[in-house]
């Protein structure tokens, strides 16, 4: 087939969505693919990653990243193999991941690329253990959360992407886990098979006493991917020194009304506790470090992950929004191709 013949099909952002995401924040369109020139690679995008931070890129006001403008291709970090290169780095047949959108074929000038390799771990895992979301548990709880062996450690989020890693990251610090999931499915995978020392359905027990339960003397590190009650609720049961981790805060992505800060901040004082958000970005400089102490603890086995997989790009927007209404099982992505 020749180069000129293949055809592009992308995600943009036809306009910004109120609430939940539908049909109508979307379009998918195609386009001639492009051709490499000097010092860039052509793509063929393989899996794309599916996130809630997407959610809010979407949104227009100032974040840690421009939103993505409507007309765009969506923004997505995704794994692919190169198909032309005219960049030194890189070689035709190379897998590679990095920021390469919501598309079929993707050019790039190699920065933000990385090189995976799929002997080592199958491709979609370095979008979930070995890529983004293991890299935020990795340096979220070590870095921001100093984590200290033996600690007890509450996520919240926990059977979620970066949820999931954060635990088995501190189960082989010798800390005390708790997990706070959707439905019992996800709890029983939290206890059962990724080792946690208990996890709460916050659909169906009351957050709040299950905490003052399982968590009598108090919680050091709080990794919170949700916000919301769930923050409130955490507050309460602080220990003093206590650090929390702002990774997310899924209740609040879909908003309407404003986003609604925490009533039980006076915690932070009392206990004299630290409450830092972190992205992920901060620490690419030090990817390496993460990535090799993720695949050490696989290595040993103290490191399980799961994927999602819904194929077809079509598929993105009744396939996004599961990120919201917690049908996903594991890291969700999206296959393009094989």
């Amino acid at each position: 087939m020749q180069t000129a013949t293949r055809q592009n099909r992308q995600i943009r952002l036809a306009a910004r969505p109120q609430g939940m995401t539908d049909a109508s924040t979307w379009n998918l369109t195609q386009e001639t693919a492009p051709v490499a020139g000097p010092g860039q690679v052509l793509v063929q995008v393989l899996y794309l990653s599916l996130d809630p931070a997407m959610r809010g890129w979407i949104n227009e006001g100032e974040s840690y990243m421009p939103p993505v403008a409507v007309g765009e291709v969506m923004r997505a970090l995704a794994v692919g193999r190169v198909l032309q290169s005219q960049h030194a780095d890189f070689a035709e047949g190379d897998y590679v991941s990095g920021l390469l959108g919501a598309q079929e074929y993707a050019l790039s000038d190699g920065k933000g690329l990385f090189k995976v390799d799929p002997r080592l771990a199958p491709l979609p895992r370095y979008l979930g253990a070995f890529g983004m979301p293991g890299l935020t548990a990795y340096f979220g709880l070590n870095v921001v959360g100093e984590l200290k062996d033996g600690e007890t450690v509450l996520v919240s989020g926990a059977a979620g992407a970066v949820g999931a890693i954060v635990g088995q990251l501190a189960k082989a610090r010798g800390c005390r886990v708790i997990g706070i999931a959707g439905g019992a499915d996800k709890c029983a995978y939290l206890t059962q098979e990724l080792g946690f020392d208990a996890a709460i359905d916050y659909k169906s027990q009351h957050v709040a006493q299950e905490l003052a339960r399982l968590c009598p003397q108090g919680v050091d590190v709080f990794f919170d991917n949700v916000g919301g009650d769930i923050l409130d609720a955490a507050l309460t049961r602080l220990a003093v020194g206590a650090r929390i981790v702002i990774c997310g805060a899924i209740s609040q992505y879909n908003n309407q009304q404003p986003v609604r800060g925490p009533a039980n901040y006076l915690s932070l004082l009392v206990k004299r506790a630290t409450m830092k958000g972190m992205v992920v970005g901060d620490y690419y400089p030090r990817a390496m470090e993460g990535l090799q102490a993720l695949a050490g603890l696989a290595q040993q086995g103290k490191l399980k992950a799961r994927e999602h997989i819904v194929q077809g790009l079509e598929q993105f927007p009744q396939a996004f929004n599961m990120l919201f209404t917690g049908e996903n099982q594991g890291k969700l992505v999206l296959q393009l191709s094989e």
